[in-house]
């Protein structure tokens, strides 16, 4: 059963960068990540495994994630958007997750992630087989990082 897309996700700046998701995960990767065709951003929202993703900042902040991810999380919404995405593991696990995200940024993406994630509850979790990959635009330019993983 398929939920309305968040009002958040719908707005026309957002909904471009919810789309750049899928392009960069299929430019990269080599495969679609929502069938052809597919409402990407509704397809994303409502994807069978989590899918989030964080921006540029210097502390980089979700800027998305799907109903799957949320539930996994613990999270709302509300919660979730914003969020420094380095508080979703503990922090003596941060420089791991750090060490990842240096990986991907250097080869573009890896498909073997596997490691310890914390809910907003504080509830530990682990995840393995993650794709994470760059948000990369048609004409290279980098915009964040997403994953994706199903437990």
């Amino acid at each position: 059963m398929t939920e309305p897309v968040p009002s958040q996700y719908l707005a026309r700046k957002t909904s471009a960068r919810i789309e750049l998701i899928a392009s960069s995960f299929e430019r990269l990767v080599g495969r679609p990540l929502v069938a052809q065709g597919a409402d990407v951003v509704s397809a994303l929202w409502n994807a069978p495994r989590a899918i989030l993703a964080h921006g540029t900042e210097a502390d980089p902040l979700f800027f998305f994630g799907n109903s799957y991810a949320l539930e996994v999380f613990e999270s709302d919404l509300a919660h979730f958007l914003g969020m420094p995405s380095r508080h979703s593991a503990e922090a003596p696990l941060r420089e791991e997750r750090q060490a990842l995200l240096d990986r991907v940024t250097r080869d573009g993406f890896i498909d073997d992630y596997s490691g310890i994630r914390i809910t907003a509850t504080g509830r530990r979790f682990r995840i393995e087989g993650a794709i994470v990959w760059n948000l990369v635009d048609a004409q290279g330019a980098r915009h964040g990082q997403a994953a994706t993983f199903a437990l």
